[in-house]
């Protein structure tokens, strides 16, 4: 009805995944199946990456057993996550009626090759079927990175799907400097970050790319007559792509944002906050009375006072009760730290 709206959204996910250096082979212009398509948060991309590995690992095992029948293969299937992976990942497994494993990460918080190999050939030999994984870059609580690198392997070999979460840090890979993090992104199968979290793009756009979508399309398809129409595979027909069916104009946010700044200046949005993170980090390790609780490598500081866990919640409470500023806590092994995002185009240094 809107074929206006599939161009647009077709073109600027091809954009947009050039602008952070996806791979070729997850964009339309590879000429392949490939492409994006524009989810309303990140908990959607990765429910529906969930829905279609487990679509596509369904096939796969009906193919091997015709003997089990669906309810057998669905109680053996097993997904996994960093233990500090959004707490969208685990939603994602009970609406999708899977098991995921939280994994514990290492020393630096990253979820490695090795952990997983691990929880995966430990699944296999107790008879579960692993499917899914969810590889984290920028994680909620402290903004670590897994091994993306290591992790693909590991999914290649036991032929799993990856889903990448970069649902916040991924609009700094925009600048270049800070691709050595999304390392790896190629052995993925569907990758996902929000514009609408540090692009300056207004709530709801959450940018995802598929490799091979038409294993949504095949989880999500019911043609009634109604819905069909004679321009039927000339272009995605993306409420295949997605939970509802309808489905608003997104791009057309995404493309003003993108004609408004142009590269150069959201480049220079992204490291500018990056750099007042790195100001605010400073004010911190000089000041004897606070710490840092990880390593600051985008626009959140993670810190703290040097005292109790308590002392520090009465300090979050005293200056989000002021209203001038908000601050959101985590707490990681029982250690409580404050969270500064600096997220607004109007955040200055003084």
């Amino acid at each position: 009805a809107s074929p206006a709206c599939t161009e647009l959204e077709v073109v600027m996910l091809d954009w947009l995944g050039q602008m952070i250096g996806l791979p070729d082979q997850f964009l339309a212009r590879s000429g392949g199946e490939a492409g994006g398509v524009i989810q309303g948060t990140a908990s959607e991309a990765t429910l529906v990456a969930l829905l279609g590995a487990k679509a596509r690992v369904m096939q796969r095992v009906k193919e091997e057993h015709p003997e089990w029948n669906e309810y057998e293969i669905l109680s053996k299937l097993v997904g996994y996550c960093n233990k500090q992976a959004h707490s969208s990942v685990e939603r994602a497994g009970l609406l999708g009626g899977v098991k995921l494993r939280n994994l514990k990460p290492d020393g630096k918080r990253r979820l490695r090759g090795d952990i997983l190999r691990e929880a995966i050939e430990e699944d296999i030999r107790n008879g579960l079927i692993p499917f899914y994984v969810v590889a984290t870059l920028g994680t909620t609580s402290s903004c670590t990175f897994d091994a993306l690198d290591e992790i693909g392997d590991v999914c290649s070999e036991h032929n799993v799907w990856l889903h990448v979460d970069a649902a916040y840090a991924g609009s700094a890979f925009i600048c270049p400097e800070y691709r050595y993090l999304m390392k790896g992104v190629e052995k993925a199968d569907s990758f996902n970050f929000n514009p609408h979290k540090w692009m300056l793009v207004n709530f709801d756009c959450s940018a995802m790319w598929l490799k091979e979508p038409r294993w949504i399309v095949d989880a999500f398809n019911v043609d009634p007559l109604y819905l069909k129409h004679d321009q039927q595979g000339s272009a995605p027909d993306y409420r295949h792509w997605q939970i509802p069916l309808g489905r608003r104009f997104r791009a057309l946010k995404l493309w003003f944002v993108l004609r408004l700044y142009g590269i150069e200046n959201l480049q220079k949005h992204i490291r500018k906050h990056i750099a007042l993170a790195h100001l605010f980090e400073r004010l911190c390790t000089s000041d004897e009375r606070f710490e840092l609780f990880e390593e600051v490598t985008m626009g959140l500081i993670c810190f703290r006072l040097k005292e109790s866990n308590e002392l520090n919640e009465e300090l979050l409470r005293r200056i989000n009760h002021r209203g001038k500023i908000h601050l959101v806590p985590s707490k990681i092994d029982d250690v409580y730290f404050l969270r500064l995002a600096i997220c607004s185009r109007f955040s200055e240094e003084s």
